[in-house]
């Protein structure tokens, strides 16, 4: 079983990519061949609406049309049995990163047809991470919106999350009196373990299709 695991955090070593290499490490542990790849390392924009992905009897007739470096991660993710998407939540979204990549990756798989079939050749298991400053629960809603649009487009999906995440090293040099450093401290040394065995679990469900 193929993996692809991206990561739509700047930080290659941050909450979000800590999480997402748990999570792969659980699919290789079930057994699965894993590419992890970090989107803020390609040049790439989100749809231009040109919908060449819904020309019929075009050459891009359910593939995105436009050539740049996601190109290849885009049919690297159609051929792969599972998915791991993790982001940071910035501004009650996902990274501008994740945005794109799932707007040239979602749009051609859908058509405008009354059976809104979708057009790619076989279903897809999907894991999201999400980190963020938040507090628990803030943004649930969202989270579970984007699940039910990728189980519609692309297949079974589910998520873990990790909740008022740790952020600087120092926070005494930065603008960020709002939180209780100490508070956070402690859910890093406690609670981020957990959410961390959680991806890892998650990772080994989506192989076994648990």
């Amino acid at each position: 079983m193929k993996v692809l695991a991206l990561n739509a955090s700047a930080r290659k070593d941050g909450n979000s990519a800590t999480m997402l290499r748990h999570a792969v490490e659980g699919a290789k542990a079930a057994g699965a061949e894993t590419t992890l790849i970090h989107l803020y390392d390609l040049d790439y924009k989100g749809c231009t609406g040109c919908c060449s992905c819904k020309l019929l009897g075009g050459k891009s007739f359910g593939r995105c049309a436009m050539r740049d470096e996601l190109t290849p991660v885009l049919e690297q993710a159609i051929d792969a049995d599972a998915l791991l998407l993790a982001s940071p939540i910035y501004f009650n979204d996902v990274t501008g990163q994740l945005r794109s990549f799932l707007e040239r990756f979602w749009f051609p798989a859908i058509t405008y047809e009354k059976e809104r079939k979708p057009l790619y050749p076989k279903r897809i298991n999907v894991g999201l991470i999400f980190t963020t400053n938040a507090p628990a629960g803030f943004y649930t809603t969202f989270y579970d919106n984007m699940k039910q649009t990728m189980t519609w487009i692309i297949g079974d999906t589910e998520y873990v999350d990790a909740a008022e995440t740790w952020q600087f090293d120092d926070y005494s040099k930065y603008a960020a009196s709002m939180f209780d450093v100490e508070a956070r401290k402690k859910r890093r040394e406690e609670v981020f373990p957990e959410d961390c065995k959680k991806a890892y679990e998650m990772g080994k469900r989506l192989v076994q299709g648990e």
